[in-house]
């Protein structure tokens, strides 16, 4: 719940609570605080229980816990055992290196022929038309 405080947010939250409810009475309030918590999360384990109890004997093993979106498709990618093929045969950081391999090596290579033979070169910016090659511009067309 609070995982995520750390040692300053701490000495900031004990100081204020001193300065605010003063020494003498900080121990009855840390007193009610932890019992009102205590009541709280057994009213949310019978809760819980009532809706187990509720949902039958087929739901024995449902956790509360996977309701939550990220839990849920975390659990079923995780058993899926075709999902983990899929994964595992799709790897997109070697079809990466693949890719950035083969435009490396043509842009290394020094030989136009070559790359001629191979195809026109996708890297370099084509040519302009020729002013006669162009067709007229009609204003009263567009």
């Amino acid at each position: 719940m609070f995982n995520d405080i750390g040692a300053l947010e701490l000495v900031t939250i004990v100081v204020l609570a001193i300065l605010i409810f003063g020494p003498d009475k900080l121990p009855k309030v840390i007193q009610d605080v932890s019992g009102v918590i205590r009541k709280i999360r057994a009213f949310s384990d019978s809760a819980k229980q009532d809706i187990r109890s509720e949902l039958g004997p087929e739901f024995k093993d449902f956790e509360f816990e996977d309701l939550n979106p990220k839990t849920f498709l975390r659990k079923q990618l995780g058993e899926n055992e075709d999902l983990k093929e899929i994964r595992s045969s799709f790897d997109l950081r070697k079809e990466l290196n693949d890719v950035t391999d083969a435009v490396n090596s043509r842009a290394a290579d020094p030989a136009p022929a070559a790359s001629a033979a191979t195809g026109p070169d996708l890297l370099k910016k084509p040519a302009a038309p020729a002013a006669e090659q162009r067709t007229p511009y009609d204003a009263d067309a567009t």
